[in-house]
């Protein structure tokens, strides 16, 4: 209670502090400061002094700390020679506020009130404990007695139950080792002092119970502990209020007028200035005595022996502090009676003031600048309000506080003014109360302890002197009246009436065994300084190293997945080498020398077979008998030859001349000394040397330093063409002009242009240029032939072509000649033309050009058939390597991608008609305009995603805000944010989030749900086609936001291992309970003893495995290990909810976001786990080239799908129930299924075998699949829009298949859809490589009679190779497609082109084809780089006002 208004800054709760109060430890220097060693002028003794601390600790507890956290931290003055002696002005000792009332602190009118942990009755709290559990745990339960130890005149040792107070001993890092008795007041261990006065009591029960016991020896153990109590208490109320009381204040209380039941017995807040004041008498030790008036040494930690117990050394609850015989305790009471307390004064003892025990991790504190300070906390008034409350008049100057005091010490007081810039009214009330005080407690104290004593009093209704509650009669009150301590304390101990005083609170001359000397701190031993603790010292390292462990998971998932990598590898070798057993048995038993081939540091050796042939050849095969290489010496020319001399001398060095060199290793010296004799015999000319291995090596000339060399040599070549420099640059360095000097061979020639060395082009193309016929060919005569065909005419090139195939050279190129050449041509793409088609070609060239009747062509002839192509011809050239054919490639492609109207019923090709719309001036926009255009059709076409992405990371950034917020302003109640508010901030706010991201990301992969949402009105609002992306989406903010939850948690960890236990309790009350130990648990409790700190480990290290193998790299390595890794998922979830089922920091909420998801998640899973119960039968499997398998199934009867849609496969005959996504290519209109599927991976692989014919004629049936599906992707969107353009890369031709089917049969039905036309580009490297698609086109074309279909083909293994070869393949293309109206490398109606599609030219003529669509829709499948390239097109034409290309892409 308050018996004044509190003075709060806020009339609130908000403390006053500095400028407007001085600062607390400056004030304890200047008021509190003194000598020690004045006795006390009452002769009061220290027993009195710690009798009343027992008294205190029986009607209030201010000490509890509150929660939440909130500190009024006192700042030290810098220089202080106790707390700052190095002058750093940076020391602050942790000051916490009292634990308060919840209710109160809101407005002015309800201000802060503090709590009283204990009831404020004098009841026996102190003894018994504040509740019927504490006093439980007190008893033993028989006889009536409490609960002793092993000794039955002490006390049980405190266990768990008990919540005492242990002081922290700083020294260890630990709890208090000294010994911690079971007392109903929860600090009576704080001291020995305490602790002998509460040991008293103790045994003062069990005495009465034990006589009661003899009286009566039929009561029951309830009867006499409750009798026992009730004289107990009623012997202490006495002690205290009529005893105790007048000695300390030298005033009665007045007489007893009966319970009053209106008066209030709370302990005010102003009491507790009072209580500070008992701290003036107490002294810097106590001493200890024994019956016969003997001062006992005492034995202190370190060993010494000493008159006193020192009372700065003896609350540390240290081991050589305990008391372990009766005798110790009875030596201290009589001490303590023997001995003169400190004078009643303000001057308080060092060991109060400086070297009080210490909170947190100061284990020194200043008690009187807490007590300064725990005032202001109470908001207690100033001095003269108190002085006036109590009918005193006020001060008005500081000399009236205590003008006896002032004589004395004047400068105390000027140095008080100074303080509070000599503004009396601002004086407090403890200072005040303190100063008045000289010999006698002031009067303003009188009155306060007056009022507060003789409430407890008059409020209690079981006090003992009430005789209507029943209690005593009132001869037991009279006798209780007669008890005094001294009583007491010889009921209790070996002490006789004369072994002590009458008055054991006062002592007089007479009274036996006076002290030795009145104790000065001067004369002692000092005390142990100041000790700053490190809670977390020695656990950097550790910490440290759990972080890097912890951070290393992913390294740890990496580093297994490289195992998986490697493994897969090793298995693929293990297969290559049983393929390539027969071969290298086949290369032992060919004619010729087997040996290993060396080509390079950390370059494995290759088994090669030498064959020496006369005319000093050597031709080298490798593993597969297939000719890698030729050397070929002129007569003239001599062959190094160099043996190693160590070694088994079984390694051999051939230097090539113009060449790089060749490196053997034979498997024996013989056949190295056996293939040196071949030599000779066939013809070769040796210089032959020996050398170590070692020097061997390095003598080489691998063939990577060669292609070094050749790479200067083509730079430069292409340099002087490009500039037209006839010299050569005089400044070029030694290695250049060595470079230009070498020459190439025809192997390093047929490389040059990609091809085989016995090429027919390379043959043709070598002879002509070899103008001196060496065998080789110079920086000239190359630069002769490239300038020929960098900037030659086309009748200078034709010319060229001519002359290289008139193979007799007799001015006529003859149909034999014409078909060698087109050979030659059709070598660069890998035979894609039979000999027939070749023929067919000739055959239709010579009769368009009118030359059926010629069986030979001259010059003239042969340009003639070229004349439409003299562009061509002029922008061809010979592609080198090392040379950019970026220009020649874009030049060729302007031709080759035009669609336009035309007056025939068909679309046609043009060439160049690709540019004319583009070059509108309404096109030549700003760039800014550019960019605004982009970004509305950007908006445009992703409007659904964009309004989807900003709903979801809206909610998700609201409950990362809300948490963050909530943790940083409104977490007071907590407390946290005082310890770790970054930390807090993050983890929290990123956990919110995660809980709502991990719980919606469910909803992504629920598949049957997306299929049948997406035919419903909410596809027009919500992207269910991106589900997959949005996925990937989510799956990596998780991961960032587990990083940063990750992050705040370390940064938790770190500050709770460094938080003292009394901030912990406070905020984690269900964790740890405040008992003075102050020392927290250490970083690994967190982290691995408790729920949220052990499954957080574990998450992450499961979180690490399932997102390397779900990384795109690794998926496509190991498919099974994405799938078994990713099932983890379930661990994940049942992880997370027991992360936050501790409800350590707030209470689990991630079921709540969870539940609807799951079961959603659930009941979708459940659909497709009934669907793969389902056995199909394989109707039909074919082998099909570049390993594609073609399956054909039984259709369920209930199966229902549109074209574009996929489905997933598993086949248990694999051995493994793992499911595969494949895009159906059957149309809906058919019944059954096929599936495309390319072996790709293990799983595909191992499934094309499995339905290979010799597994199928062993096993005898074809094995049977599981179906799931349909499911729905962005293809089937195709049949919303007018015009559509199908774009296929590779595999990814699949689900178009499916569509190009449907879309011809709805049309034969005359089925009303609203695609009026589709352009289907298939992107292939060459037309073998899907035969099947092929196939499907033509059926296309056959059954499309409305001309829907437009089928562009690219074959793109020309966009490397795209020179004079390639020009001279389109001309011969343009030729067939003219005469027959298919092609010559499809036998499609449909266009083929050489090279890569520009798709943004072909968008462009688009716009101008279909002036009046408004929206194209584009669908791409294939590899990222063509997606990209179709996305990047889109994206350019979108800035521009005319039609809209809508993306849709997959890729694999």
């Amino acid at each position: 209670m308050r018996l004044m208004p509190p003075a709060y800054s806020d009339g609130v709760y908000q403390a006053m502090q500095e400028p407007h109060l001085p600062n607390p430890r400056k004030l304890s220097n200047v008021a509190m400061k003194g000598d020690s060693g004045q006795p006390s002028q009452r002769n009061r003794t220290v027993l009195g002094v710690f009798f009343g601390y027992h008294v205190m600790s029986e009607i209030f507890r201010i000490e509890d700390l509150g929660c939440p956290i909130e500190f009024l931290n006192i700042k030290i003055p810098a220089g202080d020679d106790i707390f700052d002696p190095e002058n750093t002005g940076k020391v602050v000792l942790p000051f916490r506020r009292s634990k308060w009332c919840k209710e109160s602190g809101i407005s002015p009118n309800n201000p802060r009130y503090q709590m009283n942990s204990v009831t404020a009755w004098i009841d026996g709290s102190s003894i018994y404990g504040h509740s019927h559990s504490w006093c439980d745990a007190l008893r033993s339960f028989s006889g009536g007695r409490l609960a002793s130890g092993s000794d039955p005149l002490f006390p049980r040792e405190a266990d768990d139950m008990l919540n005492m107070w242990r002081p922290a001993h700083y020294s260890e890092e630990s709890k208090g080792s000294g010994i911690f008795y079971g007392f109903g007041n929860a600090r009576a261990n704080e001291n020995p002092f305490l602790q002998a006065v509460s040991i008293i009591w103790f045994r003062f029960h069990n005495y009465l119970a034990d006589e009661f016991a003899k009286i009566h020896p039929d009561w029951s153990d309830e009867d006499l502990f409750h009798h026992a109590r009730k004289w107990v208490i009623a012997s202490y109320q006495n002690i205290v209020m009529y005893e105790w009381l007048p000695i300390f204040l030298q005033k009665q209380v007045l007489p007893y007028q009966g319970y009053h039941q209106h008066v209030d017995s709370s302990i005010s807040n102003e009491f507790q200035v009072f209580a500070q004041f008992i701290s003036s008498l107490v002294p810097s030790g106590v001493y200890a005595r024994n019956k016969t008036c003997d001062f006992v040494n005492v034995t202190d930690f370190s060993g010494g022996s000493w008159p006193i117990y020192r009372l700065c050394e003896s609350y540390t609850g240290k081991e050589s502090q305990k008391m372990p015989t009766p005798q110790d305790v009875e030596a201290l009471i009589f001490g303590m009676a023997s001995q003169i307390a400190e004078n009643e004064d303000s001057v308080v003892v060092e060991d109060l003031r400086d070297y009080w025990y210490g909170s947190f991790k100061y284990s020194r504190t200043d008690y009187m600048s807490y007590s300064i300070q725990r005032g202001r906390d109470f908001g207690l008034c100033c001095y003269n309000h108190g002085r006036e409350y109590f009918g005193l008049a006020p001060v008005t100057s500081w000399q009236e506080i205590n003008p006896k005091l002032y004589q004395i010490n004047r400068q105390l007081f000027d140095d008080l003014a100074a303080l509070y810039h000599n503004d009396i009214t601002k004086f407090e009330l403890l200072p005040g109360a303190m100063l008045e005080s000289f010999g006698d407690p002031g009067e303003l104290l009188t009155a306060i302890a007056l009022d507060q004593f003789q409430r407890l009093r008059d409020g209690d209704r079981f006090w003992f002197e009430n005789l209507r509650n029943g209690l005593f009669t009132v001869d037991e009150i009279a006798k209780i009246k007669t008890i005094s301590f001294h009583d007491v304390i010889v009921a209790v101990t070996s002490a006789k009436a004369g072994d002590i005083q009458e008055k054991v609170f006062t002592w007089v001359d007479g009274d036996p065994c006076p002290q030795p000397e009145q104790i000065s701190s001067a004369k002692l031993a000092p005390c142990t300084p100041l000790t700053v603790t490190d809670y977390f010292e020695g656990c950097i390292l550790g910490y440290s190293a759990l972080i890097i462990t912890i951070c290393s998971f992913p390294l740890v998932s990496f580093f297994i997945a490289w195992i998986v990598a490697q493994s897969r590898k090793r298995n693929f070798k293990k297969i290559q080498s049983k393929r390539a057993l027969p071969s290298t048995k086949k290369v032992l038993s060919a004619e010729g020398i087997a040996a290993q081939e060396w080509q390079g540091p950390k370059e494995p050796l290759c088994t090669v077979l030498l064959q020496i042939y006369p005319q000093q050849v050597i031709k080298i095969l490798d593993a597969r008998c297939t000719l890698t290489r030729t050397i070929s010496l002129p007569s003239h020319k001599r062959l190094n030859v160099i043996q190693s001399n160590n070694h088994g001398c079984r390694s051999l060095l051939v230097k090539v001349p113009k060449e790089y060199d060749m490196m053997l290793y034979f498997y024996s010296e013989l056949e190295c000394i056996g293939f040196i004799n071949q030599l000779q015999e066939n013809g070769f000319s040796l210089i032959e040397q020996k050398m170590e291995e070692e020097s061997l090596l390095k003598e080489a000339v691998t063939k990577k330093q060669r292609s070094l060399i050749l790479e200067t040599f083509f730079r430069h070549s292409f340099s002087q063409v490009i500039y037209t420099s006839t010299t050569l640059l005089i400044s070029s360095s030694l290695k250049v002009r060595e470079a230009l000097k070498c020459e190439l061979s025809r192997t390093e020639f047929a490389e040059s242009l990609g091809l085989k060395p016995q090429s027919i082009f390379v043959e043709s193309m070598f002879s002509l240029a070899d103008e001196d016929r060496n065998g080789y060919l110079s920086f000239r005569e190359f630069l002769n032939i490239l300038i020929i065909l960098m900037k030659g005419s086309p009748e200078e090139k034709s010319k060229l072509m001519f002359t290289m195939y008139d193979i007799d050279g007799n001015g006529f190129l003859s149909k034999k000649e014409f078909f060698t050449m087109l050979k030659s041509f059709i070598e660069i793409s890998n035979d894609c033309i039979s000999k027939d088609q070749a023929e067919e070609v000739i055959e239709v060239m010579f009769k368009e050009a009118g030359f059926e009747n010629k069986t030979e062509l001259t010059w003239e002839d042969f340009h003639y058939l070229l004349r439409d192509h003299d562009k061509e011809l002029r922008l061809s050239k010979l592609q080198f390597k090392g040379m950019d054919g970026s220009e020649v490639y874009n030049h060729m492609c302007r031709r080759v991608s035009g669609i336009t109207q035309d007056e025939s019923p068909g679309m046609i090709l043009e060439e160049n008609l690709l540019y004319t719309e583009a070059k509108k001036e309404k096109y030549q926009r700003s760039r800014l305009h550019q960019k605004i255009q982009a970004f509305k059709r950007f908006v445009e076409n992703y409007r659904r995603h964009i309004v989807c992405v900003v709903i979801f990371y809206g909610i998700s950034a609201g409950l990362f805000i809300e948490r963050a917020y909530f943790y940083a302003f409104e977490s007071q109640h907590i407390g946290i944010a005082e310890v770790t508010l970054p930390g807090i901030i993050v983890s929290r706010g990123s956990a919110a989030s995660i809980s709502f991201m991990y719980a919606y990301i469910l909803l992504t992969m629920c598949r049957n749900l997306i299929t049948f949402l997406r035919e419903t009105f909410l596809n027009q609002y919500i992207p269910f086609d991106a589900a997959v992306d949005f996925h990937r989406l989510i799956a990596k903010t998780t991961l960032i936001l587990a990083v940063l939850h990750s992050m705040g948690h370390a940064v938790n960890i770190y500050m709770f291992s460094i938080t003292p236990l009394s901030t912990l309790s406070c905020i984690f009350p269900k964790v740890f309970q405040d008992d003075g130990s102050e020392f927290p648990n250490k970083f690994y409790w967190w982290f691995f003893q408790t729920i949220p700190g052990f499954t957080g480990i574990l998450l992450l290290a499961v979180l690490a495995v399932m997102y390397v193998f779900s990384s795109h790299h690794f998926r496509r390595i190991s498919f099974r290990g994405f799938w078994l890794t990713h099932h983890l998922y379930l661990l994940m979830y049942i992880l997370i909810i027991l992360h936050g089922s501790f409800g350590l920091i707030q209470l689990p909420k991630f079921h709540v976001y969870l539940s609807v998801p799951a079961i959603i998640f659930i009941g979708d899973s459940l659909i497709s786990l009934s669907r793969k119960k389902r056995e199909i039968s394989v109707l039909k499997a074919e082998l099909l080239p570049s390993d594609v398998t073609f399956l054909k199934f039984q259709r369920p009867n209930d199966f229902e799908y549109k074209s574009g849609q996929w489905v997933r496969i598993a086949c248990l005959s694999l051995g493994t129930n793992e499911y595969h996504p494949f895009t159906l290519t059957s149309a809906p209109n058919e019944d059954a299924l096929s599936l495309h599927i390319r072996a790709a991976g293990p799983w595909t692989t191992r499934l094309r075998e499995l339905y290979s014919p010799p597994s199928i004629a062993q096993l005898g049936s074809y094995p049977k699949i599981y179906l799931d599906g349909p499911f729905g992707e962005g293809h089937q969107e195709w049949i919303k829009y007018e015009v559509c353009v199908l774009v296929g890369g590779g595999i990814g031709v699949t689900p178009f298949a499916s569509i190009l089917k449907d879309l011809v049969f709805k049309s034969s039905v005359n089925s009303k859809i609203m695609c009026q036309k589709i352009y289907f580009i298939w992107v292939t490297r060459t037309q073998r490589q899907f035969e099947w698609l092929a196939d499907i086109i033509k059926e296309v074309e056959e059954n499309d009679e409305h001309n829907l279909v437009s089928v562009h083909i690219y074959i793109t293994q020309f966009a490397e190779k795209f020179d004079l070869r390639t020009t001279m393949l389109y001309i011969c293309e343009r030729h067939f497609q003219k005469v027959l109206n298919r092609s010559l490398f499809t036998g499609l109606r449909s266009i083929t082109h050489f090279g890569r599609p520009q798709f943004e030219p072909f968008f462009i003529s688009l716009q101008e084809i279909h002036p009046e669509v408004k929206k194209v829709g584009v669908f791409s499948c294939g590899p990222p780089g063509m997606t990209k390239n179709v996305e990047k097109a889109c994206q350019v034409l979108n800035r521009r006002d005319q039609t809209q290309f809508t993306h849709h892409f997959e890729n694999f």
